[in-house]
């Protein structure tokens, strides 16, 4: 039986020919692209070690695994030859409004059952179910009792999961002969056109190998990222229209391979699209601190060296957070990825605020270490919607400072770039977001495969790697595992070590395979250590990093009125008429509430804000400028102080005379003390102050027990010690009766929830690589009740976008400004475009706008983009921005945004 080039791939978005009939793109032209995409990715953008991964685990020679790679990638629609996908309903149709291959139902051969168009399997999961029997048919390694631990089946379940998620495994009664248990699937013609169609992709890439190894889940990751990757370039649509076959085109042979050639030579232009080509790291250069006894000379001087001996690994740096620690992250990332052959970096934070934060020093780093072409991309919840308008809104607030030569030219992508996407944004060879971006890799979510496949070309550093709580520990050290398994370099930056740096550790031991022992992280401070991925190994180094220059801070600790107390202490500066103060505050209201008080109360103070209830653009301007107010090397000017809420303890670069802080667990109140300056820094605790409302109730009580009335503590020798003592069970044992029931009490609360998120992270998390016995479908597994809001609690606090606007312009500086643009490409006019929104997008927890439904038409609310941005409609009142309803009072200034629940 010959090809049948009517049967349809792709459809969507090419228009209509002259006589009104939509244009479709034949099938097996779809897969031949795919598979000419695959043999490019496979040349130019998977890094030496991913393709080694895959040639070792299946044993087959690299120029016929290549061959492979490209013949399994053209397989991965092959389940389009169904009943159900032909003749769907929102298939291409005539000029009549009939479906063009209804003409097939009547032909021979083109018969099916009843039920058949009704049958509900996805044409990924009929790919899977289908391929089983055929790469045994052609002498794949099979098994009919364990058809999951066989390649036959990998390979047919790898290419299943193109569309984000694997199906589960199928046994062999059901995939010898499929089409009973799913009629959709057809018989005859069509059982005979999915065998021409396998045919002719495999006589066409030339794949005759039959491969003997196995798919393990590095192999599984990185084909399933290459596949799904072609199918992405493949679909371009502007491109597919510029390779329409011609009215009466057969597909013969010879037709096929001339098109193979075309297929071809648009493939290396396809991924040049990616802007992914060509960036890698550069060789390290000579040690710039030779004899020197500090945290970076002592890694700069011997990291190199283990890693050329053992190849990459996993680095643990622990340390006082600060600029030396960050570079001495980024230069151990430099190491490792070089080793590895990396072609880029992705640095996690907490928040996305301190992502925002640390973009500059990551940039910087960048021009200094990456070879190349790169393109970065700002990743976290406020960028998401379109990841390169935020890198070049974030360039411009910050023109003036040393970003580049041409802020947001060179190295932001463009506003239509292919990588400005949410799925696709990962793939950018520098990426500064926040660490969910890691977590989501270990989740059954869709697509979660493809971000491993991401990070698995790249260098991870973690910064504040402690900072995520249970849910995030548990998460991290399964993302860990997966990292040692796939031997992606890692750096994890910490306070302090501990038992969470311990388990982080070994986790990666595990995940290498690694035998005896994990190793322990080093208790003094500063410290780094080096697990390799080959063996799992721990080396510490020979010549360790000498003590840093202590510092004695002070903290003090008042009981009077929060306000009172913050005057009090900022006094001194005016007086003096010098100094540079920082004063946390627990909410943006009370920040914005304190900074018009202190500007008022105290003339002589030059008073400057700071929240995460900002429009983003405005935040980026002011931590640019602060940055250069309250930086380091800032000249003696007049007394200055910045009232800030507690997403500015993960800032860098920042140096304050004086600390004001109210309660927090200790590492939150270290990490604030870290940013004085000076041999004597101070920390001013208001003990009578509100807390931050996601802190901690025990650690807080507990932290506060240990300060008492204030300690002097030498910097960072105590930190170890002093995290200690706040932990300690003894401490209990100093109460009277019903202190130390109280606290007990608070304890056991503390444990429960520990607890209970670790083991509700634990039965999210998808199975670690040495856990899936074969099965791929494991790694996609769908719990019953995991509803969205429970991710968004392991991911960490939900959050939603507010965005403001006053007869459909949107609010800033406290004065409406640009119109809000509808997108012209849209069938629906009415639709904004999402990337004009995030400069003015206010991220606002979701516990504090819960009930309210924003003033989105929809339109709007239909957009994907779009499902968890707030749109208000303001009216002025006195100066500011109103929005009263649904319980709720938004007021916005050029303060920011603040949000009342009514009585």
């Amino acid at each position: 039986m010959s090809l049948d080039p009517r049967l349809w791939g792709k459809a969507a978005g090419l228009g209509k020919n002259a006589g009104g009939a939509h244009r479709t793109h034949p099938l097996i032209c779809h897969l031949l692209d795919t598979a000419a995409v695959a043999e490019v990715v496979w040349d130019e953008l998977l890094t030496s070690h991913q393709r080694s991964m895959v040639v070792g685990a299946l044993q087959v020679p690299e120029e016929e695994m290549r061959a492979l790679a490209a013949f399994w990638a053209g397989l991965h629609d092959i389940g389009k030859i169904s009943v159900p996908f032909q003749l769907h309903w929102a298939g291409p149709k005539n000029a009549e409004g009939e479906l063009l291959a209804q003409e097939l139902c009547g032909e021979r051969g083109y018969g099916f059952a009843a039920g058949a168009v009704q049958d509900r399997q996805s044409h990924e999961a009929a790919a899977h179910w289908w391929l089983v029997g055929m790469f045994e048919e052609i002498g794949y390694p099979s098994s009919r009792r364990r058809p999951q631990s066989q390649l036959s089946h990998a390979v047919a379940q790898m290419l299943g999961g193109h569309g984000g998620r694997y199906h589960p495994a199928v046994r062999g009664k059901d995939y010898r002969c499929p089409a009973v248990r799913h009629p959709g699937l057809g018989t005859g013609g069509w059982e005979e056109q999915r065998r021409v169609h396998f045919d002719e992709v495999r006589r066409v890439t030339g794949a005759t190998s039959i491969p003997r190894g196995r798919m393990t889940p590095g192999a599984a990751v990185v084909l399933t990222g290459l596949v799904i990757l072609s199918d992405w370039l493949a679909s371009i649509e502007v491109e597919i229209q510029a390779r329409l076959t011609e009215k009466g085109w057969a597909g013969a042979p010879e037709d096929l391979d001339a098109y193979w050639q075309t297929a071809r030579e648009a493939a290396l232009r396809l991924v040049q699209k990616t802007e992914l080509l060509g960036t890698g790291f550069t060789r390290p250069g000579p040690v710039r601190c030779a004899g020197g006894t500090s945290l970076l000379a002592s890694m700069e001087g011997q990291l190199p060296d283990l890693v050329t001996e053992h190849g990459p690994g996993l680095v643990v740096v622990t340390s006082s957070p600060s600029e030396e620690r960050t570079e001495a992250a980024l230069r151990a990332a430099a190491a490792l990825g070089h080793a590895a052959g990396a072609r880029g970096l992705f640095y996690a934070l907490p928040t996305g605020s301190s992502a925002d934060s640390h973009m500059a020093q990551v940039h910087a780093f960048a021009e200094r270490a990456l070879t190349g072409p790169w393109r970065s991309l700002l990743l976290h919840s406020s960028s998401r919607l379109k990841p390169a308008e935020a890198a070049r809104q974030w360039a411009q607030a910050h023109a003036a400072g040393d970003v580049s030569a041409e802020p947001g030219e060179e190295w932001a992508p463009a506003a239509n770039s292919w990588l400005n996407s949410h799925h696709r944004a990962l793939l950018a060879a520098l990426g500064t977001g926040t660490v969910d971006e890691l977590l989501q890799a270990v989740m059954p979510l869709k697509f979660n495969v493809m971000r491993l496949f991401a990070f698995s070309g790249k260098v991870v550093v973690v910064d504040e790697a402690h900072a995520r709580g249970a849910w995030g520990q548990k998460l991290m050290l399964r993302f860990l595992e997966w990292a040692a398994a796939l031997r992606i370099p890692v750096v994890l930056a910490a306070l302090s070590a501990d038992k969470s740096v311990d388990a982080m550790l070994a986790a990666y031991h595990r995940g290498a395979g690694g035998a005896g022992e994990p190793m322990v992280q080093p208790r003094r401070l500063p410290a780094w250590s080096f697990v390799d991925a080959h063996s799992g190994r721990g080396h510490l180094p020979r010549q360790p990093a000498g003590a840093v220059r202590t510092s004695t801070l002070s903290i003090e600790v008042r009981d009077g009125a929060p306000y009172d107390e913050i005057q009090a202490a900022l006094v001194p500066l005016v007086e003096a008429g010098s100094g540079r103060a920082v004063v946390y505050r627990p909410t943006p209201a009370e920040a914005i509430a304190t900074y018009c008080q202190l500007s008022q109360d105290l003339p002589g103070l030059d008073v400057s804000l700071v929240h995460e209830q900002m429009h983003n653009k405005d935040r980026w301007r002011r931590l640019a400028a602060y940055r250069d107010t309250f930086s380091p090397g800032a000249g003696i000017g007049g007394p200055s102080v910045l009232v800030a809420t507690p997403m500015l303890e993960h800032v860098r670069g920042l140096r304050f005379d004086l600390v004001v802080s109210g309660p927090a667990p200790l590492a939150g109140l270290l990490a604030r003390a870290a940013q004085g300056a000076g041999d004597r820094p101070r920390l001013v605790v208001l003990k009578a102050d509100s807390t931050f409302e996601l802190d901690d109730v025990a650690l807080v009580r507990r932290t506060g027990m240990v300060l008492g009335a204030g300690r002097t503590i030498s910097m960072p020798q105590d930190v170890p010690l002093l995290l200690d003592e706040v932990y300690a069970d003894e401490l209990v044992d100093r109460l009277g009766e019903a202190a130390a029931r109280e606290l007990q009490q608070l304890d056991n609360r503390r444990t429960v929830r520990e607890r209970r998120a670790t083991g509700t992270a634990g039965w999210l998390q998808m199975p670690g690589p040495r856990e899936l016995d074969g099965d791929l479908g494991l790694l996609s597994r769908d719990h019953p009740g995991m509803e969205p809001e429970l991710l968004s609690c392991v991911l960490g606090e939900e959050m939603v976008h507010v965005v403001c606007l006053h007869q459909g312009a949107l609010l800033e500086d406290g004065i409406p400004k640009e119109k809000l643009a509808l997108d012209s490409k849209s069938k629906r006019k009415r639709r904004p475009k999402p990337g004009q929104l995030v400069p003015y997008l206010i991220p606002v927890p979701q516990r504090l706008v819960e009930g309210v439904t924003g003033d989105a038409n929809s339109d709007w609310r239909g957009m994907a983009a779009l499902k968890n941005v707030l749109r208000l409609n303001m009216a002025p009142d006195d100066g500011t921005w109103v929005r009263t309803g649904e319980g709720h009072r938004f007021r916005l200034s050029e303060l920011g945004l603040t949000v009342d629940q009514l009585p």
